[in-house]
C-alpha cells in the first residue's frame, strides 16, 4: 500500500476521532441545557404555587405574619436570581420557609384540616420531588461534562474550543437537601 495513503486515512481517523470528541462536548452541553430547563419548569411550578398557599394560611386570623412574608421574599429572591449559586442559595432558603410553614400548620387544626391546603401540601411535595429527580439528572450530566473537560484526550479539544466546566446546582444546608417535612 502507498504510504502516502496509509497517512492520508491516518489524519481522516485522527480528524474524525476529534470532531467526534467535539461533537460529544455539544452533545453534553445541549443535555445540560435541557437538565436546567427541566429545574426551571419545576420551580417555576413551586414559584406559581406559593401565592395560592399563602392566600390559604392568611385566611386564617391566626398564622404567623413573618412565616409568610419570610415565604414571599424568598421566593421573590429565586425568581430573580441569575447565576447557579444565587438561585441555589434562595431556593434553600424557599426549602426552610416552607418547612416552617408546614411546620406551623401542625399547630392549627383547622388550617391542617382545609382541602384546599392539603391540596396544596399534596401538590408542593409532588413538585419538591419532581424537583429533586430533576437537580439530580442535571448535576449527573454536569458531572459527565465536567469529567470529559479533564479527561485526555479530550481535555485538548475542550481547551482549544473554550469549553469551561458548569457548576453543580447544590444545596448548601444540610437540612435543605432534605425534602421539607410534610405532614398529611
Amino acid at each position: 500500500m502507498n504510504p502516502l495513503l496509509i497517512l492520508l486515512i491516518l489524519i481522516a481517523a485522527i480528524a474524525l476521532y476529534f470532531v467526534a470528541i467535539y461533537n460529544g462536548f455539544v452533545s453534553l452541553k445541549a443535555r445540560i441545557d435541557a437538565a436546567w430547563s427541566d429545574i426551571d419548569v419545576q420551580l417555576k411550578r413551586r414559584h406559581d404555587l406559593i401565592p395560592a398557599l399563602v392566600k390559604t394560611v392568611k385566611g386564617y386570623k391566626e398564622y404567623e405574619k413573618s412565616t409568610l412574608e419570610e415565604i414571599v421574599k424568598a421566593r421573590s429572591l429565586s425568581m430573580q436570581a441569575h447565576d447557579m449559586k444565587e438561585k441555589a442559595q434562595a431556593e434553600n432558603m424557599l426549602s426552610q420557609s416552607l418547612g416552617k410553614l408546614f411546620a406551623l400548620a401542625e399547630n392549627y387544626p383547622d388550617l391542617k384540616a382545609n382541602t384546599t391546603f392539603l391540596k396544596l401540601q399534596d401538590e408542593l411535595s409532588n413538585i419538591e420531588e419532581a424537583l429533586q429527580n430533576a437537580r439530580r439528572y442535571y448535576n449527573a450530566v454536569v458531572r459527565d461534562y465536567n469529567a470529559k473537560i479533564e479527561s485526555f484526550p479530550d481535555l485538548l479539544i475542550a481547551r482549544k474550543f473554550h469549553f469551561t466546566p458548569r457548576e453543580y446546582f447544590q444545596l448548601e444546608d444540610e437540612k435543605a437537601k432534605e425534602m421539607p417535612e410534610i405532614d398529611l
